[in-house]
């Protein structure tokens, strides 16, 4: 018999010409993924946290500076974003999108801004900077906002020949009311917004919608403690005035808002922490004779600005 048709023995292992493709031969799983994407791996931890910090998850820098940048995502959140003025950098596409009418909206109002840049990406690299959020395909950086210093608001009231007027926020968390509180110092001739580092609302893409474009031009700032900033305004001879619905006096009868002031505007839920309470001159209350037990911190501030600028002219 030809030696090239003789039957191997029945050890086991691979016939003559099977190329090892027997039931039992070890399959590959295709070529290794990067670093990146290997679970546990170093480089996928430093990966997530990067992507973390992209989508503002990150603690905010300390006193003035920059925030971290943030990445709005959504075809609709997009497209709300940039209508509302919405500063922003790149507007990152999903390649092979499925070109509807938001997203064409959304590509119109990028290309008219003329400042934003217009990137193609995979999915799987949206994926990537979103931390695997429902991106649909649409991708929106916001650059870093520039907060000014406590004392900067002040200073620019005094360069203009005014009485500061200035708004400070105590344990608002939500951006929108940051936002609306912007708008509404904007309208009445205010001269800026005062945060906290920590435990409240940032100038995020949703504050800067709120603000209706009013945060161009309306500075906010943020003071690694409010009460030290609050005392260093006193110090300066401008009266600090916190509303309190236990507050004695009401809004139409305190002097203090025709001159230099801060108002102070807790969370509708605790009203003022006790240390900032401590440090107002004056605690005062906005009646409201339909029952309502409390007002959320835009609308709170809004009609406080509205007597104090009825007290200036």
């Amino acid at each position: 018999m030809a030696a090239n048709n003789r039957r191997m023995s029945g050890k086991k292992g691979a016939q003559v010409g099977s190329g090892g493709k027997r039931r039992r031969a070890l399959e590959g799983k295709g070529p290794t993924p990067p670093a990146e994407m290997r679970k546990g791996h170093q480089k996928q931890r430093a990966a997530q946290a990067k992507a973390r910090r992209v989508t503002g998850r990150q603690a905010p820098r300390g006193r003035g500076g920059k925030s971290a940048s943030e990445m709005v995502v959504g075809r609709n959140p997009v497209y709300e974003a940039l209508r509302g003025g919405v500063p922003a950098t790149t507007l990152y596409v999903q390649q092979f999108i499925d070109n509807d009418e938001r997203v064409r909206e959304a590509l119109q109002l990028a290309t008219e801004r003329g400042d934003i840049h217009l990137m193609e990406a995979p999915r799987a690299e949206l994926d990537r900077m979103t931390n695997g959020l429902n991106h649909q395909g649409l991708v929106l950086q916001v650059p870093p906002y520039e907060y000014a210093h406590a004392e900067d608001l002040a200073a620019a009231a005094y360069d203009r020949g005014e009485d500061p007027l200035i708004v400070a926020l105590d344990g608002v968390t939500d951006p929108r009311n940051l936002g609306a509180v912007v708008r509404s110092v904007s309208a009445f001739a205010g001269h800026g917004v005062l945060v906290p580092e920590r435990r409240a609302a940032g100038m995020t893409a949703s504050a800067w919608k709120t603000s209706a474009g009013t945060a161009a031009r309306t500075p906010v700032a943020r003071a690694t403690n409010l009460t030290r900033a609050l005392e260093a305004y006193k110090k300066a001879g401008i009266a600090i005035v916190g509303l309190a619905a236990d507050g004695d006096h009401e809004i139409g009868d305190l002097d203090a808002l025709a001159g230099p002031v801060v108002i102070v505007v807790g969370s509708e839920g605790k009203g003022l922490s006790r240390l900032v309470g401590e440090t107002c001159d004056f605690r005062v209350r906005i009646p409201m004779p339909g029952g309502a037990e409390s007002l959320n911190a835009g609308v709170a501030a809004g009609v406080v600005l509205y007597e104090a600028a009825r007290r200036r002219r």
